[in-house]
């Protein structure tokens, strides 16, 4: 069961994230444990592992939103990278980005 003591401990700023749910704790904890079945993700992959930058780019934009809203830092700092990344359209090897945002989606899954 998703805790905040289990978010803080994975580093998400559970203060950030409370603050931004009127400090309902049980509204922070169900939406947080939404994140991990979050549909952008999956488009984020299959945008990169197809080369569309542009879908890869508004997956990457709702995700950094999502995780944004929530403060859950440990993915939002690898989505926000990626976002930049996309936003100018730099052609590259996305695979060890998109696996650091992935292992961190299953660091968040492995606390629920």
């Amino acid at each position: 069961m998703l805790t905040i003591d289990a978010l803080r401990n994975y580093g998400a700023n559970v203060e950030e994230g409370l603050a931004r749910c009127i400090n309902n704790e049980a509204l922070y904890l169900r939406l947080a444990g939404t994140v991990v079945d979050e549909k952008s993700f999956d488009k984020l992959h299959e945008a990169l592992a197809a080369n569309n930058l542009d879908e890869a780019f508004e997956a990457a934009h709702a995700l950094k939103g999502v995780l944004g809203n929530l403060a859950i830092t440990p993915i939002y700092d690898k989505v926000v990278e990626i976002t930049e990344l996309l936003r100018s359209r730099t052609e590259m090897d996305y695979s060890a980005l998109e696996a650091e945002i992935q292992d961190k989606r299953e660091e968040l899954r492995s606390i629920m």
